[in-house]
C-alpha cells in the first residue's frame, strides 16, 4: 500500500539511493526510494543502479565503468531493502570484472556482470544527436504523473499519439538530470545514468500493430562511452527493434546537450497478456 512506510530508512534522492551499506566483505545493502511504496515492485533501474555501485566499490581505484549486461529474474518487493553480494570475477591489467547478485528473502532478483577499465585514449566516432532532437528547454509538453524514477527531473518529448485514459506515460524520448546535485564521483553519475536508462520504452510511440507500450523488464545491457555529468542534462533517445515471442527488444542512446554519446543500451521486456475471451456460444 502508498500509505505503508518500509520499515527501514528510505532515500530521498540519488545520493541516499547510491550509498549502500557494506556488510561484510563484498556484501551490500541497499535502500529504497522513498515513494517505492507507490510501485507494487521496485524500479528496476535502482536495482541495476545499485548492483553498479556495490561492484564498483570492490575494484582498483580508478577505473570506470565499461559496461553492464544484467537480466532481471524476479519482481523486488519495495517493502525491503536490497542486499548486493559481488563476486570478483577477475582483475586484469586494464579490466575488472564482477558478478553481482541482487538478493531478497534469499532469492536473486537481479543477475549482472559488470565491467570496469582503466581509462585509454584512442581513435573517436560517434554519431550525432539523433534527427529531431532539441535542447531540453525548447520543449514545452508536460505529460501526466511519472510513476517511477521520481529521484530524476524528466522533460519528455510530445508522444506520436495520446495516452488513453487511466494509462500512464512511458516515453520514448526524454531529457533527464538528477533532481539533486550528485557528488563529484564519476561512478556514482554512471550509476544514475543506469538508472536512468531503465526509463521509458522503445515501443511507447506510434502505431505498431497492436504491440503494447511497455512491459516488465527481462535483461539490459549498457556499454559507458564517456563520463557523464548525471545533474546535468541527458538526452535518452530509444527506438523499436523487433517484437515477437512475447518479447520486444530496442535500443537507445544516450548524449549530453553538446552532442557527446555517453552510453548506448539494449533492453528486452517481456509482452505478455491475456488474449481476450471468445464470445459465448448460443
Amino acid at each position: 500500500m502508498a500509505d505503508e512506510a518500509p520499515p527501514f530508512r528510505t532515500a530521498k534522492d540519488l545520493v541516499e539511493l547510491f550509498d549502500l551499506e557494506k556488510i561484510d566483505a563484498d556484501l551490500f545493502r541497499g535502500i529504497n526510494e522513498r515513494t517505492a511504496g507507490e510501485r507494487p515492485a521496485l524500479f528496476g533501474g535502482q536495482v541495476a543502479a545499485q548492483a553498479l555501485r556495490a561492484a564498483a566499490l570492490t575494484v582498483p581505484e580508478g577505473r570506470l565503468p565499461h559496461s553492464l549486461h544484467g537480466y532481471f529474474l524476479r519482481p523486488g518487493r519495495a517493502q525491503m531493502p536490497v542486499i548486493l553480494r559481488v563476486d570478483r570475477d577477475r582483475d586484469g591489467r586494464s579490466f575488472s570484472a564482477r558478478h553481482v547478485s541482487a538478493i531478497q528473502e534469499g532469492q536473486v532478483i537481479f543477475s549482472a556482470l559488470a565491467s570496469f577499465q582503466v581509462p585509454e585514449s584512442g581513435p573517436e566516432f560517434e554519431p550525432p544527436l539523433p534527427a529531431g532532437a532539441v535542447l531540453p528547454e525548447e520543449l514545452d509538453y508536460h505529460p501526466p504523473r511519472f510513476p517511477f524514477g521520481r529521484a530524476l527531473e524528466m522533460q519528455p518529448f510530445p508522444p506520436a499519439r495520446l495516452y488513453e485514459p487511466g494509462e500512464f506515460p512511458v516515453p520514448a524520448r526524454m531529457w533527464a538530470k538528477s533532481g539533486t546535485p550528485l557528488p563529484d564521483d564519476p561512478v556514482v553519475h554512471a550509476c544514475a545514468l543506469t538508472y536512468l536508462s531503465d526509463v521509458g520504452s522503445g515501443f511507447a510511440d506510434g502505431d505498431k500493430s497492436g504491440i503494447p507500450r511497455g512491459g516488465p523488464s527481462l535483461d539490459h545491457a549498457i556499454w559507458f562511452h564517456h563520463p557523464v555529468k548525471a545533474d546535468d542534462w541527458m538526452l535518452l533517445w530509444l527506438s523499436p527493434l523487433k517484437a515477437g515471442g512475447s518479447r520486444g527488444l530496442y535500443t537507445g542512446t544516450m548524449y549530453d546537450t553538446s552532442g557527446k554519446l555517453l552510453a548506448v543500451i539494449n533492453q528486452e521486456i517481456l509482452f505478455r497478456w491475456n488474449p481476450p475471451m471468445p464470445p459465448p456460444s448460443l
